[in-house]
């Protein structure tokens, strides 16, 4: 086993964390791997050096923006990713700092699942593809007005939005900005897309979850400014008047390290400040 560690110095406790983790490893004769220039501070191997293809794993120091960064920057590791979280919520960064060693000792210990978590694939009308671990956002930009989006499932019409724009969303990433734009929680073991207007016109344009099994189309109608189409917050695109954005489910999946000492229910109660009573 190989196991790729990102260490993040941004937060004030990263260095030393990463250190911790990386004595952890050595001690228990994990064969582990990082990135310059931790890799001549910390006296081991380049991802390079041990090759992409030979890595097992990946520990994200960070919170999910991180692991969303990692994920587009080594799309090609199929590795399963465990996020320490030095975040905020960290819906998929769960590991908490304080509980660093005893999850470290369970992932050893092989006490976790694995979850395939899947993605959305996009490709602009210029053919240009791209890839969504938690959501696409089209969004109006710089339009001071609202516009009209033409949703399509495959061939039929879904509807025509007037709205600051909508959010595809993954199960995995309904619980971001979906869900602060009023879109449902998705357990991310479901295969469902889920499409959220934002600040739609009319009240009764409510999100709803389909099938990712077919393609779907959003024409851009309003004759105004170009708008823009973002993946994970990372890749963006622009859309012109007429224009169309296709999006599907990918073949490639994402995958999470899921401890057994938690789940994603404790995890939505603790994150979300849930207050009902445990029975």
């Amino acid at each position: 086993m190989i196991i790729a560690v990102f260490p993040n110095t941004k937060h004030e406790e990263g260095s030393s964390l990463a250190q911790e983790t990386v004595q952890f490893f050595k001690k228990k004769n994990v064969e582990i791997a990082t990135i310059d220039p931790f890799a001549k501070e910390y006296k081991l191997p380049t991802l390079e050096e041990v090759g992409l293809d030979n890595i097992d794993f990946i520990i994200s120091m960070g919170g999910d923006g991180t692991i969303l960064n990692l994920a587009h920057k080594y799309h090609a590791l199929d590795a399963a990713i465990l996020g320490i979280n030095l975040g905020h919520l960290g819906f998929m960064a769960d590991v908490p700092v304080s509980d660093l060693i005893p999850s470290l000792e369970d992932f050893i210990g092989g006490h976790y699942t694995i979850e395939d978590r899947i993605i959305i694939d996009g490709l602009s009308p210029q053919n240009k593809h791209s890839f969504a671990v938690n959501d696409y956002v089209i969004h109006r930009g710089t339009n001071p007005s609202l516009i009209e989006l033409c949703i399509s499932f495959g061939d039929k019409l879904v509807n025509t939005f007037e709205a600051d724009g909508i959010i595809l969303s993954t199960p995995n990433g309904s619980t971001a900005y979906s869900l602060a734009a009023g879109g449902p929680i998705l357990s991310p073991g479901l295969e469902g897309i889920v499409i959220t207007p934002i600040s739609p016109h009319t009240i009764s344009n409510r999100p709803i979850v389909i099938s990712p099994d077919e393609k779907i189309s959003v024409e851009y109608l309003s004759p105004y400014e170009p708008i823009d189409v973002v993946s994970d917050g990372i890749d963006r695109f622009k859309l012109e008047t007429g224009e169309t954005f296709t999006f599907q489910k990918s073949s490639k999946s994402f995958k999470l390290v899921n401890l057994n000492r938690r789940d994603y229910f404790s995890t939505l109660r603790s994150k979300l400040g849930w207050s009902g009573k445990l029975r």
